[in-house]
């Protein structure tokens, strides 16, 4: 008796984990790349129907041409939106990869019975920063104020919270060979939303440049990836105040 008993807890856990796969396998959903959307929308007679599952005030500064926004936080009083052709290629987006509305919205049409849902992983950043084609709204320019740390005190929080901060140079790879924050890390400012899944959104990111106006858009780009701990830094400043500066393969100059 002891060993049928063991038979069925066995066949009923391997019934289970099957089960399990089986219901993973439905509820995973395709993922397109930038280059993949944009094929797509560049079609002849392309039926697809965009969705930004961010809320009404990010979509209304600016989101992908011609997408319609069904916030995922109300989802329900907004699916009247979604066509009644159930089989018609749906695309949800949000902010980038680590941005999960675009995620639960999709499942949510899926539950719906909706039977081709995609969903675009890099999202708004990165479809903003490839130059591709959107709507920008009356707010799209609006000026942001930053907050700035002073050299000596990014220096004191980068020794008292190691492993707890991110310096990032936004700067070109040659500038930041020739001479950098020793520590920082460098992702490149006509690049940063596509290679920000590098960054832990439980740390400080603080994003440097020469003279702040790269590291002002990398820093508007994190405010719209959802990173919270975040601050800009001025790498002139840095070296003015006679800091260390770390460089990469190149002999500094002979004083």
């Amino acid at each position: 008796m002891t060993v049928k008993r063991n038979i069925l807890i066995i066949f009923s856990l391997i019934s289970l984990l099957l089960a399990t796969a089986v219901a993973n396998a439905e509820n995973s959903i395709p993922v397109l790349t930038t280059t993949d959307l944009k094929q797509l929308l560049d079609q002849k007679g392309s039926n697809i129907t965009l969705v930004d599952a961010r809320n009404p005030e990010e979509y209304q500064e600016v989101h992908i041409k011609n997408a319609i926004n069904i916030p995922e936080k109300k989802f329900a009083e907004n699916a009247g939106l979604l066509p009644a052709d159930k089989t018609r290629q749906i695309v949800f987006y949000c902010n980038g990869i680590k941005c999960g509305k675009s995620k639960k919205a999709a499942q949510k049409a899926i539950d719906m019975g909706y039977a081709n849902i995609q969903i675009y992983a890099d999202g708004m950043p990165v479809w903003e920063e490839m130059g591709l084609p959107i709507y920008a709204g009356p707010d799209y320019e609006k000026k942001i104020e930053t907050t700035k740390i002073a050299p000596k005190d990014l220096q004191t929080l980068m020794e008292s919270k190691a492993g707890k901060v991110t310096v990032v140079d936004v700067r070109d790879l040659s500038e930041f060979q020739e001479g950098h924050i020793p520590g920082a890390i460098n992702i490149p400012a006509a690049e940063f939303a596509s290679q920000s899944n590098q960054l832990d959104k439980e740390k400080t990111i603080v994003v440097t440049c020469n003279s702040g106006g790269r590291s002002y858009n990398a820093y508007r780009k994190l405010m719209k990836l959802g990173y919270e701990k975040i601050a800009q830094a001025i790498f002139q400043d840095w070296k003015d105040q006679g800091l260390p500066v770390k460089t990469m393969g190149i002999k500094p100059a002979a004083e």
